[in-house]
Formats: C-alpha cells, sequence, structure tokens
C-alpha cells in the first residue's frame, strides 16, 4: 500500500518537474526533457506496480 502512495506521488511530482515554466523554456530551446522528471514518472510507475502486486 505504502509503494502505491509513493509512487503516485512520485509520478505527480514528475508531472509537476515536466510542466514546470523553466522545463517548458529548457523544452522549447533545446527539446530535452529534465532527468528529474524522468525519474519520477518512471520512478512513481515502477512503485505504483510494485504497490499493486503487493496486493494481490
Amino acid at each position: 500500500m505504502n509503494n502505491k502512495i509513493i509512487g503516485i506521488a512520485l509520478i505527480m511530482w514528475g508531472y509537476d518537474v515536466y510542466d514546470a515554466a523553466a522545463s517548458q523554456l529548457s523544452r522549447a530551446f533545446s527539446g530535452d526533457t529534465p532527468i528529474e522528471a524522468w525519474a519520477g514518472i518512471i520512478g512513481g510507475a515502477i512503485c505504483v506496480l510494485i504497490g499493486i502486486k503487493k496486493l494481490k
């Protein structure tokens, strides 16, 4: 259960970093997405999957 909650929080944080004004400017000029956004989104998805697997 805790992994699922942590995963959801990480996904939200990753999306927040992805959608930040500085990130939007960076993507506009270089086309790159910040590594913090990818780490939050991917790490969150992994935690959610682990949390769902533990429920079974």
